[in-house]
């Protein structure tokens, strides 16, 4: 009989170079097994329960053989050596694959259609695929994925890397809607104060939103806080702007512009 626990690393080749993580599923407990014997006089497939110690129960294999952790190559291998080494197959050639995935599981919460558990089919996968399968609503806007219990990253799902992001068994997924954000104009301005920032939104754009200039005024400042938390300020001329001479920046939430002469 095999030894209960099995060790990951005991089958892994210095020489062989480690495959990325989102080609891999190492099977673990409730995964349900299918396993054939191929050149046996009964090659049916024959499911196997991954149970709680991380075993199955395969008699013709003397019984209790430790799987969690492995990958099917790795268990074909194992079963074939105890096959052999109890001289029930000589050649024996095995074939293993994952009937059911249970055991890699994601939690989904917040705005999708469909919340709750999915399972992954590798140990890691891009989050395009769990969020997929969930169906984000219109609002949602951000995701939050919380790992190990450390303080979750947010993510903007506008930035087509987002989708990208790999997630991984025991994360929790959280997609929320975006906080409301403001920018503060004022100055030689028609409509002066506190306006809602939508992303993308240039400094042209936000003065003509603002009912644009009192007079024709082509000096603005736009303050912005700093890393060490202090405003920096950055002059722009308007005019530039407008002639195509200068390039319309972005604004950023939080952002304070004064309209000068």
């Amino acid at each position: 009989m095999l030894p209960v626990k099995a060790s990951v690393s005991d089958s892994t080749s210095t020489e062989t170079p480690a495959r990325p993580l989102t080609e891999i599923y190492r099977v673990g407990v409730g995964d349900v097994l299918d396993i054939r014997l191929l050149n046996s006089a009964n090659n049916k497939s024959t499911l196997f329960t991954v149970f709680g110690e991380g075993v199955i129960d395969m008699p013709i294999a003397g019984g209790v053989i430790s799987v969690a952790g492995l990958t099917t190559e790795e268990i074909q291998t194992r079963i074939a050596k105890e096959l052999k080494r109890r001289a029930v197959e000589e050649n024996a050639k095995v074939s293993v694959g994952v009937r059911q995935y249970l055991s890699h599981s994601v939690a989904v919460t917040g705005l999708v259609a469909s919340q709750g558990t999915r399972f992954l089919r590798r140990e890691m996968v891009p989050l395009y695929v769990v969020l997929a399968e969930s169906q984000l609503r219109n609002d949602a806007a951000r995701v939050t994925i919380l790992r190990g219990g450390a303080t979750g990253q947010t993510y903007d799902l506008s930035d087509p890397a987002t989708m990208n992001v790999n997630v991984q068994a025991g994360d929790v997924i959280t997609v929320t809607s975006r906080p409301q954000e403001f920018y503060y104009i004022g100055g030689r301005i028609n409509y002066p104060g506190q306006k809602s920032f939508q992303p993308g939104i240039t400094l042209l754009q936000a003065i003509l939103a603002a009912g644009g200039a009192t007079q024709k005024e082509n000096r603005v400042e736009v303050s912005r806080e700093g890393a060490d938390g202090r405003l920096v300020t950055t002059r722009y001329n308007i005019k530039l702007i407008k002639s195509g001479a200068a390039e319309d920046p972005k604004l950023q939430p939080g952002d304070r512009i004064e309209v000068t002469r």
